[in-house]
């Protein structure tokens, strides 16, 4: 049997990057799929994402409206009558030092990153406290475990996404509710490939894979693999936990003594 069969997920930044991966990975486990994301639907983000199933539901909004998100959540139990997993992935990447960075831009990462995925989670809980069981997962990230050089914005929202994450288990276990978060190392993502494509950054991008210690960027594939356990009943003795998927790159710091041992 599939692991998810006979379930409904509502994915967030469903058309691109790990939402879309983690959407396909779903349904090929039997997942009925719910894809939320603010590309338009004639965007060509959707593209991979629309591939999933001829039943699959892909809905364009703004995680930030919650008028748009508390519909967008009961179009999905409308059309499927439940709700059993969700995963929050939308995303933006921003920054800088304090004091260079705007009100505007703090608002714009923080609303997107942290004020979505609860706003998501806040329409979503209620229809699985009448089911008495459901799975959440929340896309952190490691820079929401550690600092990084003019992370201001997006490591404070990824923090926030951790401790909510872990409030919420708390909050919703003895209801039948997991929620847990995953915080993937740096990910082969459009939005990776955007940060790392600006003028001036491009150098940074070797030193950041060779960071990893397996000496690459992750793969979608490979958050939605970690997500798809954490979603499914293989993992119901997990919650409130932050599952580091980096490869390595919080292990700790290579200094070069690996090619005088002959590991290289």
């Amino acid at each position: 049997m599939k692991r998810l069969e006979g379930k409904v997920a509502f994915v967030t930044g469903a058309a691109s990057g790990i939402g879309s991966a983690c959407a396909l990975r779903f349904a090929q486990e039997g997942a009925r799929v719910v894809g939320f994301d603010a590309a338009e639907k004639g965007d060509g983000r959707w593209a991979e994402t629309a591939r999933i199933s001829p039943g699959a539901l892909l809905i364009a909004g703004d995680v930030r409206r919650e008028d748009v998100v508390a519909a967008a959540v009961a179009t999905a139990r409308e059309r499927f009558g439940r709700l059993d997993v969700v995963v929050n992935s939308a995303g933006v990447a921003g920054g800088g030092p304090v004091h260079l960075l705007s009100v505007e831009e703090w608002d714009r990462v923080v609303d997107i990153n942290l004020k979505g995925t609860f706003l998501v989670c806040k329409h979503a809980v209620p229809a699985m406290l009448e089911q008495g069981a459901g799975s959440i997962v929340n896309i952190a990230s490691i820079e929401g475990l550690e600092a990084s050089e003019g992370g201001s914005a997006y490591n404070a929202s990824k923090a926030g996404v951790v401790l909510l994450t872990r409030n919420m288990a708390m909050d919703y276990g003895r209801r039948g509710l997991r929620v847990n978060a995953i915080c993937p190392g740096f990910v082969d993502t459009p939005l990776f490939n955007q940060v790392f494509d600006t003028a001036g950054l491009e150098e940074y991008r070797g030193r950041i894979l060779e960071a990893h210690q397996l000496g690459r960027a992750g793969r979608p594939e490979e958050i939605a693999n970690a997500a798809l356990f954490l979603a499914s009943d293989e993992a119901s003795f997990v919650t409130g936990h932050a599952l580091v998927v980096d490869g390595g790159f919080t292990a700790g710091h290579r200094m070069g003594l690996t090619k005088l041992m002959g590991l290289e």
